[in-house]
């Protein structure tokens, strides 16, 4: 495991006595502002800020140009901060907020991967909620503003802020399998995977990570449990998948939720999880006035969840909408697992000449319809009662839309026009 170039030693196990004075924060966003409420007025530097100003709570916001690592004791950056940005650069005595929690973090779980982290998340607090856990994270509620009294925290962790973490350890990690994402963040595929397996070398014996097969070689002192299908995880866990109401890229978290479950407290509740409510924009179904199945999965921003989402939908033929800023990202997997289905591509969005060059490369059907609008007037033009019309884009939202969900709801709109 490659190592981070800033030191750690004693600077990140006593940072939290340090004063607000000797912290600097990078970025002036929700991490950073909930840990500057813990320590009292803080020193940000923001690329937003060109002359220094205080905010309403006292802090002081400088430039990026301002900082100075000699008067710096210890720098913790908003985890979306690339290496790559001079402040991390020059900072000497980098930590992230999970770093800075590593003496008083509860005994935690954390949830990381490429798809499905929140979902996993959510169905891991739903059945440990009852034993006291809180949860929090990535999934929206900084660390800063979780309780250390609690017995338990469950955290869904992205590869930002692992990259940053040298100290702090989960007492269960529960790793999704890693497919390609945030490349251009850290650099490579690779970088993307050591961020992702990184607690694994934190790890102490006693503690238990649930991980792909791929990556049972890893080395760590933690138990491993390798998995490769559903199969695997109920085996191993003694979970009867015929009595979970999931399927799809949703069963596989389910069984990891489960499992976490078993491991900590030895129990399978079903009921419990089968009740849990599903967030939207995640292979999220309606039906319009003709009874055709519309499946909203706007959250699949990436060719994995994509792929996840044409499984679960594999017996069924399809109207597929794919689109929008995929970053650069190779597709050919995705149109590889296409080849031989009942389907129809209708591409939309930045990446559309690709998406049409892929699809005829790969003999697929497929029409340019350039606006999600457009493509869903098509699809209903066409008539054909039978096909289900999966939105699963593969892509980020930003280059049409505010957000994915901004895109989700205009699908759902649009669907029942």
């Amino acid at each position: 495991m490659k190592k981070d170039k800033h030191p750690t030693c004693a600077l990140a196990t006593e940072v939290s006595a340090f004063s607000a004075g000797k912290v600097s924060f990078f970025g002036y966003g929700k991490t950073t502002r909930a840990l500057a409420k813990k320590l009292g007025p803080s020193t940000f530097y923001d690329d937003n800020v060109t002359k220094p100003f205080k905010d309403e709570e006292r802090n002081s916001l400088r430039p990026v140009s301002d900082f100075e690592p000699k008067y710096s004791a210890c720098e913790i950056p908003s985890p979306g901060m690339a290496p790559s940005h001079i402040l991390i650069q020059k900072a000497q005595n980098l930590i992230s907020e999970y770093d800075y929690f590593a003496k008083s973090m509860p005994p935690s779980v954390w949830i990381s991967g490429t798809n499905g982290k929140t979902t996993t998340t959510q169905m891991v607090q739903t059945l440990l909620a009852q034993h006291g856990s809180v949860a929090g994270g990535n999934i929206g509620t900084p660390l800063a503003e979780l309780d250390e009294k609690a017995p338990l925290w469950i955290l869904e962790t992205s590869s930002f802020s692992l990259h940053y973490t040298n100290i702090a350890a989960p007492k269960v990690y529960l790793l999704l399998p890693i497919t390609p994402d945030h490349l251009y963040w850290h650099g490579s595929m690779k970088e993307y995977e050591e961020a992702k397996l990184k607690p694994l070398s934190m790890m102490q014996e006693g503690d238990t990570v649930i991980l792909p097969k791929k990556h049972e070689n890893h080395p760590s002192r933690a138990m491993k449990i390798a998995y490769e299908s559903n199969e695997d995880l109920a085996e191993f866990f003694d979970i009867d998948i015929s009595r979970l109401r999931f399927k799809g890229a949703f069963l596989q978290d389910a069984l990891l939720a489960l499992g976490v479950s078993r491991i900590l407290f030895d129990e399978c509740d079903y009921d419990l999880i089968n009740a849990m409510a599903l967030d939207a924009h995640r292979q999220e179904e309606l039906y319009d006035k003709e009874g055709r199945l519309w499946v909203n999965d706007s959250k699949a921003t990436n060719l994995d969840a994509t792929m996840q989402a044409i499984l679960a939908y594999h017996d069924r033929p399809l109207s597929l909408i794919l689109g929008g800023d995929d970053k650069g990202v190779d597709l050919t997997p995705l149109f590889e697992m296409l080849q031989g289905r009942d389907l129809h591509i209708y591409t939309i969005g930045k990446n559309e000449p690709k998406l049409l060059g892929l699809s005829h490369k790969f003999a697929l059907k497929a029409t340019a319809c350039q606006t999600l609008d457009l493509a869903c007037a098509k699809i209903k033009a066409e008539g054909e009662k039978n096909r289900t019309v999966l939105l699963s884009p593969a892509a980020a939202s930003l280059d049409q839309f505010s957000s994915y969900s901004e895109r989700g709801d205009k699908f759902k709109k649009f669907a029942l026009l």
